[in-house]
C-alpha cells in the first residue's frame, strides 16, 4: 500500500462570533499537484522561520490568499508561484510544479490538448463563436468562464490562471505558428461588456502584428456552413503525428487518428478558402472595435 504523508496545518486562533477556533485542515501532498504546491510552500516558508504575514508583507498578496493556496483550496498562479520561489529562495523548486498545478486546473477532458498545444510547431484553428483561448484577454477569458452554472469565483480564477498559462507558448523565443480563423460573429457577440470586446479586439489587433501570427475573418456575407457543427484545431509537430482537437459542448476530443485529423484538415482549408485576407480582415476588427467604443 503506498504510504502518504498527511501534514497538518495549524491554523491561527482568531475572534468569531460563535467562540469557536477554527479546526486544523489536513493536507496530502499526494492529492494533486495543487495540494503538492501548497505542502511545498508551506514547508519552504517554515523553513526561513516565516508567518503567513511576513511571506504576505513580502510578495504583496494577502494573507487569505497564501492560507488557501497552502490549505489547496486554490490554485496559485504563475506571479504568485515566481514571487514566492524568488522570495523565499527555493531555486526554481516551486516554479517548476507550476506546469503541473496549471495542467490540474484545467478540466480533465482538455489536458491531453495542453500536452499537445505546447509542443505544437504550427497550430491551425477556426473558430466560430468565440475568440481562441490562445488570444484571449483575461477580462474576456473571465466573462466567459463565470457563466459556467454553478461556478464558483475561485473556480473562475483557478481556470482562468490555466488559461492565461496556455499562451506563454506564444513568448517563447520560436514560437508556433499560429493560423486562426474566426467567424465575423465573434467580433459582433458581447461578452463581458463594451469595454471587455474593445480591449479583446485591440489585442486581436495586436496579435495580427506578430510575425508567427495570422487571423483571418470568414465574413457573415460569405454564407458558409462549412464550419457550423464547431471549432476545432489542428497541430503539427515534427516527428510527431499531426494531432486535432475538436471541441463539444461539456467536453472535446484529442485524436490524431490520421482520417479524422485529414478530414477536420481539409475543412479547416474549405473554411479559409472563403475567409478575408488578413488586411481585410484587420480592417474589419479595426472597424468593429470602432463601434464598441463609440
Amino acid at each position: 500500500m503506498r504510504s502518504t504523508v498527511v501534514v497538518k496545518l495549524r491554523l491561527k486562533r482568531r475572534w468569531n462570533p460563535g467562540g469557536q477556533v477554527p479546526k486544523e485542515s489536513e493536507l496530502c501532498p499526494a492529492d494533486s499537484p495543487t495540494a503538492l504546491f501548497g505542502f511545498e510552500l508551506r514547508r519552504y516558508r517554515k523553513a526561513r522561520g516565516w508567518s503567513q504575514l511576513r511571506l504576505s508583507k513580502e510578495v504583496s498578496y494577502s494573507v487569505g490568499t497564501i492560507s488557501m493556496i497552502e490549505t489547496a483550496r486554490r490554485a496559485p498562479t504563475e506571479e504568485f508561484a515566481r514571487l514566492c520561489d524568488e522570495t523565499l529562495e527555493a531555486e526554481g523548486a516551486l516554479m517548476r510544479l507550476w506546469p503541473m498545478v496549471s495542467h490540474a486546473s484545467a478540466p480533465s477532458w482538455f489536458r491531453p490538448w495542453l500536452d499537445v498545444e505546447a509542443t505544437a510547431e504550427t497550430i491551425r484553428t477556426w473558430e466560430p463563436l468565440i475568440v481562441p483561448g490562445l488570444l484571449q484577454t483575461a477580462d474576456y477569458a473571465r466573462a466567459i468562464l463565470s457563466g459556467e452554472p454553478g461556478v464558483t469565483p475561485e473556480e473562475v480564477e483557478e481556470h482562468l490562471a490555466a488559461r492565461m498559462e496556455r499562451q506563454s507558448i506564444l513568448r517563447r523565443p520560436r514560437p508556433p505558428l499560429l493560423w486562426i480563423v474566426l467567424d465575423e460573429g465573434v467580433l459582433h457577440r458581447p461578452i463581458g461588456s463594451r469595454a471587455v470586446m474593445a480591449a479583446q479586439l485591440t489585442r486581436l489587433l495586436e496579435a495580427s502584428q506578430a510575425p508567427r501570427i495570422t487571423i483571418q475573418v470568414l465574413p457573415l456575407d460569405a454564407y458558409s456552413t462549412t464550419g457550423l457543427l464547431g471549432g476545432f484545431a489542428v497541430t503539427q509537430a515534427h516527428g510527431t503525428p499531426d494531432t486535432a482537437y475538436v471541441e463539444a459542448a461539456s467536453n472535446a476530443q484529442v485524436t490524431d487518428w490520421t482520417e479524422s485529423v485529414k478530414t477536420l484538415a481539409l475543412r479547416y482549408e474549405g473554411i479559409r478558402s472563403e475567409a478575408l485576407s488578413q488586411r481585410d480582415s484587420v480592417n474589419l476588427i479595426k472597424e468593429t472595435t470602432r463601434r464598441w467604443t463609440s
